[in-house]
């Protein structure tokens, strides 16, 4: 097996699903949302996320005109062959990508300003490795647009605050984006490490499907005390009002310093797009997040 020319294809592939097709989780929780808006206004916006959502599928066109700055999470197994050819691989799946889907050119010099016009540069395509036992190798794009990401916030809070100072920084996030992010929001909260780590792993708690429950049950409760008063804000689908705010909140944790409590809050607007596959060492593909025929 062609390792880099496998995986290359890929990544290509995975950002194609990513920026057309929405996993089923999201979906679901979509449609789930519109069957119980009781705001006609939000109704209306959530109609039209849907059929935007079906359109592009249909016609095999992006979801969003920002079709994000990308990111791969790769989890590897030890034993697998070419990872020393994987992240190669993944920057030419990138330049292809902006040709062939076509994605928008978004990355630029963050001094100058001065695109790419391929949607790689320093450390992009941000690359995320986790090391795992076996020899398969599982790799998600998360292609995230600046909207919801613009507006991630992070504090370290004293841990004399606790859980009451931890959930009032949530909600005041939320309160202080608005419409800014394109509710209906993921919400992805990380909870201690350091600010760094805190940062990292709220956004990675974006990646766990809406359906999937936290098999934590302290967080698992945490969560949805989180979603039901983000809810009550009433912002609603693209801040018009209504009772869907959030589709879902996802919480991860590290144990962190005695002396300090970081909290960060990651946003992902309704265009929730990530794409997984697992590579065997066969050359087989099993597609996770979406059904793929070949």
């Amino acid at each position: 097996m062609n390792v880099a020319k496998v995986v290359e294809d890929l990544a290509v592939d995975l950002l194609r699903l990513a920026v057309v097709e929405l996993p089923f989780d999201v979906k679901e929780a979509l449609q789930r949302a519109f069957q119980e808006e009781e705001s006609e206004v939000a109704k209306m916006q959530l109609k039209a996320i849907l059929d935007n959502v079906e359109l592009a599928e249909k016609e095999r066109t992006p979801i969003c005109q920002d079709t994000g700055l990308i990111a791969f999470y790769v989890r590897a197994g030890a034993c697998a062959k070419g990872l020393d050819l994987m992240e190669g691989a993944l920057y030419n799946a990138t330049r292809r990508a902006t040709k062939e889907v076509p994605l928008r050119p978004n990355a630029v010099n963050p001094l100058t300003r001065v695109n790419s016009g391929d949607n790689t540069g320093w450390l992009t395509p941000y690359i995320h490795w986790e090391i795992a036992l076996g020899d398969v190798v599982e790799i998600t794009a998360f292609p995230k647009g600046a909207g919801s990401d613009n507006m991630c916030v992070l504090s370290v809070l004293t841990p004399a605050e606790g859980m009451k100072g931890l959930k009032r920084f949530v909600i005041d996030a939320v309160m202080r984006a608005g419409a800014q992010p394109c509710p209906p929001n993921i919400l992805g909260v990380g909870i201690g490490g350091g600010p760094d780590v805190a940062m990292k792993i709220a956004k990675e708690a974006l990646l766990r499907p809406l359906n999937q429950a936290n098999p934590d049950a302290e967080l698992a409760k945490l969560e949805k005390e989180l979603y039901e008063a983000v809810n009550m804000t009433g912002i609603g689908p693209m801040g018009l009002g209504g009772k869907f705010t959030v589709l879902g909140v996802n919480v991860k944790c590290a144990f962190t310093h005695t002396g300090s409590l970081p909290v960060a809050v990651a946003f992902q607007c309704w265009a929730a797009r990530r794409a997984t596959a697992k590579l065997y060492p066969d050359g087989s593909i099993e597609y996770i997040t979406h059904k793929v025929v070949r």
